[in-house]
């Protein structure tokens, strides 16, 4: 083996998505560039097999380990990888693919091949949802319930995903929640509460829509109670990036979130369902990962003085909700000292 050439292990979940796995390694025998790289293939055999293999591969010191699947095998992956010297590539082929459409990696892999061959590598931040990590997205929830229901499904895909989410939309009542931030804690009834890493669930739906993975921080989402009359605007505002604007939406940015509901239930991050306790603790890693990305992407206009102003004002935003729900509680116990001062003075 040429000593000056970079490995780069290929490891394929043989059951995510719908596209052929030869065809796509097929692909990568033709448009790998040879003089650079030293390819090898692995298939993973059951759920957490990516890693194990992955952390064998980082230990070894390979130069990458390229994911081929969807989100959950990225995940996978990519937690074998955080703090090693190990970059992630994706060749995205799952049901949401929602790290790798945040990075504007095509979903053409032909064209995912060009941009393992440029070898352009940037460091993210990746999330911890109870020290499970996660790089795209989790929460509580709505959400949470359909991706449990969804992995319980025989078939995947978005018409599989959209089908449990309107089966379980009939049901499904919301929570009252209970939020811990930067000092402050708030009472919220939501529908779902969505902590992003990233800006999106996958298939282009943003619920984050201005998180970045590089900021140092959460860009948390609260869906409040709606009617169905909501419905049309907010699905129309969550494919078109503006989801944050709706009246039924709260959002705020943070380093770190504990949320509080009355029993254990499901959560989800990356797409995967897990049973997690009452309390669930939800914290940003600043860059932990190094990852392989396009060299021509549309960069991030945000200006670093302008989100750190929007974190303050979030911070004062929710201090301002801690001091309305305070005042109103202590209406209620004024109000209520009246009533029973009342019931006494008419005995």
């Amino acid at each position: 083996m040429d000593e000056q050439k970079k490995i780069i292990s290929f490891i394929i979940n043989p059951i995510s998505g719908t596209q052929s796995k030869e065809q796509i390694l097929k692909w990568v025998n033709e448009r790998l560039d040879q003089k650079k790289y030293v390819q090898e293939v692995i298939y993973t055999e059951r759920a957490g097999h990516a890693v194990e293999i992955a952390a064998t591969k980082a230990q070894e010191g390979v130069h990458a380990v390229v994911a081929i699947g969807g989100d959950g095998t990225i995940n996978e992956i990519a937690r074998s990888l955080v703090h090693t010297k190990t970059a992630l590539g994706i060749i995205p082929c799952g049901s949401g693919n929602g790290l790798a459409r945040h990075l504007q990696i095509p979903m053409e892999p032909k064209k995912a091949i060009d941009i393992i061959n440029e070898g352009l590598i940037d460091i993210i931040d990746y999330g911890k949802i109870n020290n499970v990590p996660f790089f795209c997205t989790c929460g509580v929830g709505f959400d949470a319930l359909v991706s449990l229901q969804f992995s319980k499904a025989g078939k995947r895909g978005p018409l599989t995903y959209v089908e449990k989410m309107l089966q379980e939309s009939l049901n499904y009542r919301p929570e009252t929640y209970e939020l811990e931030m930067d000092g402050s804690t708030l009472r919220y009834k939501a529908f779902l509460i969505a902590c992003g890493n990233a800006s999106q669930y996958g298939n282009n739906a943003y619920i984050t829509p201005q998180a970045t993975l590089n900021d140092g921080l959460l860009d948390v989402t609260i869906l409040e109670p709606f009617t169905v009359l909501d419905v049309p605007s907010l699905s129309f505002q969550l494919f078109n990036k503006t989801i944050d604007q709706n009246s039924r939406i709260k959002t705020f940015r943070c380093k770190s979130l504990r949320i509080h509901r009355a029993t254990q239930g499901v959560v989800h991050f990356d797409g995967d369902p897990m049973i997690m306790g009452e309390n669930v603790d939800v914290k940003i890693i600043q860059k932990g990962l190094q990852v392989i990305i396009p060299k021509n992407v549309e960069k991030d206009t945000s200006n670093v003085l302008q989100r750190a102003q929007d974190y303050i004002n979030g911070l004062k935003q929710i201090n301002d909700a801690f001091v309305e729900d305070l005042t109103y509680k202590n209406k209620m116990i004024i109000d209520k000292g009246k009533e029973r001062i009342k019931k006494l003075t008419k005995i």
